[in-house]
This record gives structure tokens, sequence and C-alpha cells, in this order.
């Protein structure tokens, strides 16, 4: 170890880096008072609780962070083992699931054509802007947690306890969730509910399995699944192009027929009836709109593999720009065709909740069509999604409580990693939701106590979305007041602060107002309107417990800490500049494609 009498290191070249410490068994500090000891092994493979190194930051506000090796890793901690080709696929295709494939058509059947095209449209530019912010943030400091450590770093800890523990118990909830969908997707082909426990089992174990496995092997199904997922929707559009201008076996050319006939815009159901008029139609966007905003869930968690992704100063930005062609192709392609192709009182739209093909707008066009054999192409793809998004749930859940137990949120056993950088007490106790997708073949009572349960987390991403916002606000903000340039950054936001400010207010009133059909006259019903809201009181509650227990402030914009964890983090990028250069033809096309 480099001589540190002064309270003073240096490496190799004689920079002066921080003084090294380790926290005290209770955590940070005692009566406003750092608790350090000696710093001692650098073992990589070392048990964190006995060897997790820590340093104070650079402005003396009594808060610990890790310190880093050369590749960027948080000593005894996780390992950066995602490539750059998982990376792009996962920004592509992670967050393609049932709700593009199935979802879509219960809100075509809401709304309307244009109300759902419109309205997906529009989310897709929030969350663009949300993607952009998270990606500056994430290519700045690429450490673990991501979002929640820049809650904690930019506005306030208590905010990043609030959304940390939210955001991985909606995961971890999800989880069960994702397992019977694949269950019920299953049933497309084997509709004996007897062996609905059978299907679970296989997918929970598969998810288990892979996970336990670490980063790399999670990375790799994602590419594969992906992959997958993103060719499926191509190959739909193209049919879906190719049927609309006729070119199906029955050579029907359905045009825009149906924006026609039935019309546009469907009218918001109340009671026994609808509203009628303009008012009944906007408000049939409306709940589209919402409907929307569940469907883009999942598009953040680019930013929770940060903490494990190799050359993260050159694969996040990919990663964050490709964000913008998924939302392209994917949802404002996709969904004007699916708007296109089945008209929104088809009464198999109403068969969404059966989470089959059978109600997949795609599916029902493909049938109208008589095109054997591909509805059970498309329910492949499906149940691929469905396993795909479980796999994903218990990763992004796992890395969040390890996130949080690295800034003293959850008990620190949870740091604990294996030498291969599995946090294998967080991917275990999470991975335990998951035997909670065998109520779903309970009775009622037992399938309605998961459904509360599910409940609990509605709407923990929207909450999340808007979080990220407002810490690169702070962020944004902070640097303006300190005086520092965003030029030299390995990625800026464009037009900032305007679209950050676009993303969060709007984010704001879909919180405000993604319940509102239960205020609709002859609408009212108790347990929806709970379901829908319940999640806002367990956020700000949970955010203002931490924040008084542990006597928490709003970090003033001069004091927002940008210095602790960059010099490290810039030494990587320098090494990683050299060890990640394509120096062979296959490499130089990798990089291009990737």
């Amino acid at each position: 170890m480099a001589d540190n009498s002064n309270g003073v290191n240096h490496n190799a070249n004689g920079v002066e880096s921080a003084t090294e410490y380790t926290t005290d068994k209770k955590g940070a500090y005692d009566n406003g008072a750092i608790n350090v000891a000696p710093a001692y092994s650098n073992d990589p493979g070392a048990d964190p609780e006995k060897h997790g190194h820590y340093v104070e930051h650079a402005h003396g506000t009594g808060t610990l962070e890790p310190v880093y090796n050369e590749h960027g890793e948080i000593e005894g901690g996780t390992q950066r083992l995602l490539k750059q080709r998982h990376m792009a696929m996962i920004a592509i295709g992670g967050a393609i699931g049932t709700g593009l494939f199935v979802g879509s058509g219960s809100a075509l059947a809401s709304g309307g054509p244009v109300a759902l095209w419109i309205g997906y449209c529009l989310m897709a530019t929030m969350v663009y802007a949300m993607m952009v912010a998270l990606g500056e943030m994430a290519t700045l400091f690429p450490v673990a947690g991501a979002f929640t450590h820049y809650a904690s770093r930019f506005v306030d800890e208590s905010l990043g306890f609030a959304m940390g523990f939210n955001y991985w118990y909606s995961w971890a909830i999800t989880l069960p969730t994702e397992l019977s969908a694949a269950a019920i997707v299953i049933s497309y082909w084997d509709d004996n509910t007897s062996h609905t426990a059978a299907y679970i089992t296989v997918c929970l174990v598969m998810v288990w399995v892979i996970n336990l496995f670490g980063a790399r092997a999670y990375g790799e199904a994602e590419f594969w699944f992906s992959t997958i997922k993103v060719v499926t929707i191509i190959g739909l559009i193209i049919l879906s192009l190719v049927l609309m201008c006729g070119g199906g076996p029955t050579h029907d050319a359905i045009g825009f027929r149906y924006w026609r006939n039935p019309g546009p815009f469907n009218h918001l159901a109340a009671g026994d009836g609808y509203i009628p008029g303009a008012w009944g139609e906007f408000l049939a966007f409306w709940s589209v709109f919402v409907q929307a905003a569940f469907s883009f869930i999942g598009t953040e968690i680019i930013g929770v593999t940060v903490g494990e992704a190799s050359n993260p100063r050159k694969t996040v930005p990919k990663a964050i720009k490709r964000v913008f062609f998924r939302l392209v192709v994917f949802y404002v392609l996709g969904i004007f065709f699916i708007s296109v192709l089945v008209p929104y009182n088809d009464p198999r739209l109403l068969n969404a909740k059966s989470g089959t093909a059978a109600a997949s707008p795609w599916v029902i066009a493909i049938e109208n069509a008589q095109i054997k054999v591909l509805p059970s192409i498309v329910n492949a793809v499906i149940l691929i999604s469905a396993w795909s998004a479980g796999n994903s749930d218990l990763y992004a859940a796992s890395r969040t409580m390890y996130a949080l137990a690295l800034e003293g949120k959850m008990p620190k056993i949870f740091r604990r990693c294996t030498k291969g950088g599995l946090p294998i007490y967080c991917v275990c106790v999470t991975g335990i939701f998951g035997v909670l997708a065998y109520l779903s073949c309970g009775n009622g009572n037992a399938q309605t106590a998961f459904d509360w349960l599910y409940n609990l987390s509605a709407i923990t991403g929207l909450l999340t979305w808007w979080t990220i916002l407002l810490s690169y606000l702070r962020f944004y903000y902070g640097l303006k007041a300190q005086g520092i340039s965003r030029d030299s950054f390995p990625f800026r936001a464009p037009w900032q602060p305007w679209l950050s400010w676009y993303g969060i207010i709007w984010f704001s009133l879909i919180v405000f107002f993604n319940g509102f059909t239960v205020f609709v006259k002859g609408n009212w019903d108790v347990s929806s309107f709970i379901a829908a809201y319940i999640t806002v009181p367990i956020f700000f509650g949970a955010w203002i417990i931490w924040k008084v227990v542990k006597r928490t402030r709003f970090i003033p914009l001069k004091e927002i800490d940008f210095t602790s964890g960059r010099r490290e983090l810039d030494e990587m990028e320098e090494l990683d500049n050299v060890r990640y250069k394509p120096d062979t033809m296959w490499k130089k096309i990798l990089s291009t494609v990737f």
C-alpha cells in the first residue's frame, strides 16, 4: 500500500488520491464524525464485509464511497463482465415484452387507432428524455446502482433510499408475475390448468440458473433473447406493410379502412355506457396514454447494468443512442401498423388478459389474412419475452439491492460477492420471490393476495423515471452553480434542461391521473383506486421516514460532489481505450454494429 502518513495516498504516477477508510460495523458515521479504520487487503475475491475499501467524499460530507480498481470495479464487488454487444442488445430489445405484443391490443380497444398511435408516440418522446438524462449521468459515473446512487448523490440520501427500496421491491414482485404470464402463454398450446405449476417451476429454475451464473450469463441470455424479439418485430412490421397493401393470401388491401370505420377514436366507458362527444374521445386517449406508459417500463434497466459494463464510457453512450432506434422502429412504426390492421371493436382484443397470442393485434391480423403457423410462432416469441422479462426482473432487483447495501441502506451482508463478482445473497433473497408465482395456481383468495402484493408497486416505474429526471436536473444545475462545463463529458444529453423539464412535468401528470377512470361517474371502485395510488404514499413515506431517522438534508447545489470516484473512472477509461481498441477487421465490424 502507498504511504499515507500524511493522510494522502500516491499512485504509481504520483497523483494524490483520497485517504482510504473502511466503515465500522454500524455504518458510516457516529454523531457526525466518521468512524474509520486503516485500510487493508486489496484481494478482489475477499469478503467485502472484512476487506471492503471506502473513501471519504472529497468535500468531507461524511459519506463514504467504495474504492475502485483499475477496471472501475469495487474491490471485492461485482465485475465488469457485460460486453459491448450485450449492452447494445439489452438497450434495443431488453424492454420488448408482452406489453408490445399483447397489451397494445387492450390499448387499441380502449382508445381507438389514432389515440393508440399518438399516445405511444408522445410517450416515446418522454422516455427518450429520461434515457438521455440517465445516459449522461451513467456515462460520467458508471457505478453500481446508477440512478439510486444519483438520487442520493445529487438530491438527498433519503430519496435514494426511497427510490432504491421501491425499485427493488417492484422488480422482485414482478418476477412471479412474469413467471405466471409465461405459464399462461403456454396455455395457448396446452389448456390443462393442472400443468400450470409444472410450467412455472421450469421457468423459475431456468431464471435462477441464469442469474446464479452471473452477469456474463445474464448478458449472453439477453443478447439472444433480444435478438429473437428484434427479428420478430421487424418481421411483423414488414408483414404488416404487406397485409396493409393487400399482399396476403386473401389479397384484401386494408389500407386505412379501420381509421375510417369504426373510426379514429373510441369513447371512454363509464358505467354501462360510454361518455359521448369529444370529451369521451379525449378521456379514451388519456387512458391509452397511461397504458402506454406501463408498456415502456423497463427501458431504464440499462442504467442498472452500468456497474457491470466493460468499457462503460464507450458502451453506455452507444447503448443510450440505440434507445432512440428502438423507440422509433418498435413503438412508433410497430404501433402504427397495429392501429391500421385491426378495428378497435374486434371482440378478440378484449381477451388481452389471457396473455396469449390469441389477443395480440398482430395475430388477429394474421388470422384475418388466413396465414397458418405464424400465430404459434408469435406465441413462442411472447413466451420468450415473458421469460426474458423474468430474467431481467431478478437481475435488476438483485443489483439494486446490492447498490443499496453498498450505500448502507441494506444490511452489510448483501455487499458480499463471490470471486466471480456475483452478489450471491442479493440474488438468492430476491430469487425467493419467484415462488409467489404458485399463488396464481391457487384459489381466488390466493390470487387476490398476489394481486395486492403486485399493486403495491404498480407505478414504481413511473416514479423511478420521475426521480431520474429530478436527479438529472439537480446534476445539471449543480454543474452550473459550480462553474463546471459539460463540454468534456463522454456523453451529453441534448436540449437540456428543457427536455428534462418536459419529461418530469409529463410524468408528474401521469402519476397523478393514472387512476382517473375510477372518478368517472359510474366507475368508482375502491380496489382500483387503491391499486392506482397506493405506491405514491409508500414512495414518499419511505423518503420521509429515512429523512427523519437519518436526519439527511437536501444537498445544496454548490455542495454536490462531482469529484469522488472521477479520477479512478477516468483512469479506467484510459486503460479501456487501449484494452478494447478494435485492432482487427472483425472487431471493427462488431464495434460498428454494436
